[in-house]
């Protein structure tokens, strides 16, 4: 079977885009980073695919971002028999891939990693930069003052924490960060013994 993957960072980024004019029996499509593989449909995916089968990603990046990731999935694609297309590196990786291609590779994906982290080098650098001329104010508080305060008052109430994330709309480590970073007396008055 022809399968693809496509994966865009936002649900605001078109995935029309990738694989346009590829025949393929079955996509899978994630909105959301490629920093690690812990993605649903990827996982998804991976499970699926069988002996025989053909993986198509647009581009390298797609897949993962990573370059350890990317070995190690192009590895156990090829011990099950499972050929990888990218098609706009147009390199195709396959158990009888040549050394020269996973040369290419390992170029390929050790260049993305290092424009990765030279990017985020510059939006430090630019942040610090923010901070000292005061312009800087940081990303937009995930709770207000007052919602804080309220889960303050429900979980000194014993009150679940999985309440709470249904009921805010975030996550676990968003509570704990804000109670952490933003109510330094939290952990003095039972921080320590929240019920999930």
């Amino acid at each position: 079977m022809n399968i693809g993957y496509i994966r865009v960072s936002t649900l605001d980024q078109h995935m029309d885009r990738q694989l346009e004019g590829v025949l393929l029996d079955r996509i899978y499509k994630d909105a959301i980073s490629g920093k690690d593989i812990n993605r649903p449909e990827l996982q998804r995916c991976l499970a699926e695919l069988k002996e025989g089968d053909t993986l198509h990603v647009h581009s390298i990046d797609r897949l993962t971002r990573n370059l350890s990731d990317l070995l190690r999935l192009l590895e156990e694609m090829s011990e099950k028999n499972i050929s990888v297309v990218f098609h706009k590196e147009k390199l195709v990786f396959s158990h009888e891939a040549s050394p020269f291609q996973k040369l290419h590779l390992q170029i390929i994906g050790a260049v993305a990693e290092f424009e990765r982290a030279f990017i985020r080098e510059r939006q430090r650098e630019g942040i610090a930069i923010a901070k000292a001329k005061g312009k800087y104010k940081g990303r937009k508080a995930s709770l207000s003052d007052k919602q804080l305060k309220e889960i303050v008052q429900r979980l000194t109430h014993k009150e679940r924490v999985t309440h709470l994330v249904h009921e805010y709309g975030i996550s676990r480590q968003t509570i704990y960060r804000n109670l952490r970073n933003r109510v330094p007396e939290w952990t003095n008055y039972g921080g320590q013994n929240v019920k999930q």
